[in-house]
């Protein structure tokens, strides 16, 4: 079993990993478009193009995973994720900011949430979901650690050494601490008998209960193509991708969102910080209830905490107190989804070929929320933010019909 220690490095060094890179840029967004002059259009094209590209590399890296890589993947995506993020700083036409941005997306699927769930899976087994809720508790404080320090640093001294602190914080602690947790969570796996120090399955069977029968490669593939031909897939594929487009359009667009409001920028990025923290608070309160609420009706509650977000945000401007309300339920709700997604895939579709089924998955679910800050740009220059509000609703609606569909298609089965 992977120590505590491992499991507190994985967890810092993943905050540090989405503060530096996909958190950064909601956060430092309107310094860029004050400071380089480009359009909101423009700027959320580059973070498209970085989001769908990492959508792409998705299922290589889970198949990387599934071949015993997953440590060395973790570490030199940071690497790499920090260099280019420092990168930025020199950043002074159009073109170059579209190849930073493109180059991260690589980045971004070899070091984030999505293969840093898949390693743990496949490692811990059956212990995956404790390991993973410890991550995803501390990785709360990305967003926070993103906008409010990202927009400290902006206001001394410029966005452009505002990067330049981030960079370094993934170059200096979270690359070290990938290289800590990636091993322990490695020896943890091989003391389970799930695989060995280099991340090969010995064969037999796993804690889960998934047996491998023709080694990693042939297994995920194997698994994959099965998978595919299930409705189930297909559901969540289109249910989780919504909630993706949907938490993208908000934090992408919550400072524009709050300033088009009236919101002085103090507290626009103080309601910002504070959704980070929230979905720790929303992990903590799943937590309490796991042990009698099913997994699966916690993520079908975040369905519900999510469209409620939306409503009192909308309603932000009648009563000022929606606001705070509306942080606390976009958090919690969301915070849930990033336990309750690996956890409910593997219980619905199984744990074997897990990583090429989490890449698989993630395509989708990237892709998603690649296109959020384009498509509520498109929407905002249409009708304006409320427009993109009513958009939102609808994607919840479209999310808990698929999700709801998916759960009672795996219990046919």
């Amino acid at each position: 079993m992977i120590s505590r220690c491992a499991v507190w490095a994985l967890a810092v060094a993943e905050t540090v990993a989405w503060a530096g890179t996909l958190y950064l840029f909601p956060a430092l967004l309107l310094h860029w478009e004050a400071d380089l002059g480009w359009s909101k259009t423009t700027l959320a094209g580059a973070f498209t193009l970085a989001v769908l590209i990492s959508a792409a590399a998705a299922p290589a890296a889970g198949r990387l995973i599934d071949a015993g890589h997953g440590v060395r993947l973790l570490t030199w995506g940071t690497v790499a994720a920090a260099l280019l993020v420092g990168s930025m700083a020199l950043v002074r036409e159009v073109w170059q900011f579209y190849a930073v941005w493109a180059a991260l997306g690589v980045a971004g699927a070899a070091c984030l949430y999505e293969p840093c769930s898949a390693f743990m899976v496949r490692t811990q087994g059956s212990d995956a979901r404790r390991v993973l809720t410890l991550i995803t508790l501390v990785t709360g404080f990305a967003s926070a650690l993103a906008f409010a320090g990202g927009n400290a640093i902006a206001g001394l001294w410029g966005w452009r050494v505002a990067v330049l602190a981030f960079a370094g914080l993934m170059l200096l602690v979270a690359a070290p601490l990938f290289v800590f947790g990636g091993r322990g969570a490695d020896r943890g796996g091989a003391d389970r008998g799930g695989a060995d120090r280099g991340g090969a399955d010995r064969g037999g069977a796993d804690r889960g209960g998934a047996a491998v029968r023709s080694g990693p490669g042939m297994a995920g593939s194997g698994a994959l193509h099965a998978t595919l031909r299930r409705p189930a897939f297909w559901l969540l594929a289109t249910a989780f991708p919504m909630i993706g487009l949907s938490h993208g359009i908000l934090i992408t667009h919550l400072l524009p969102m709050l300033a088009e409001r009236g919101v002085a920028p103090g507290i626009a990025v103080l309601a910002a910080s504070g959704i980070g923290p929230m979905q720790v608070v929303g992990r903590l309160m799943m937590m309490s209830v796991e042990r009698r609420v099913s997994m699966n009706v916690i993520c079908g509650l975040s369905f519900a905490l999510m469209t409620a977000a939306v409503v009192s945000l909308s309603l932000a401007g009648v009563a000022p107190v929606l606001l705070a309300a509306f942080v606390v339920l976009q958090g919690a709700g969301y915070g849930v989804t990033a336990i309750a997604r690996p956890v409910v895939t593997a219980t619905v579709l199984g744990r074997d070929g897990f990583g090429a089924i989490s890449g698989a998955l993630a395509l989708p679910f990237i892709t998603a929320s690649a296109v959020a800050p384009t498509l509520a740009a498109a929407v905002w220059s249409l009708g304006g933010y409320d427009t993109v509000r009513g958009l939102l609703l609808v994607l919840l609606a479209v999310a808990a019909i698929s999700f709801s569909l998916a759960i009672a298609s795996g219990r046919r089965r």
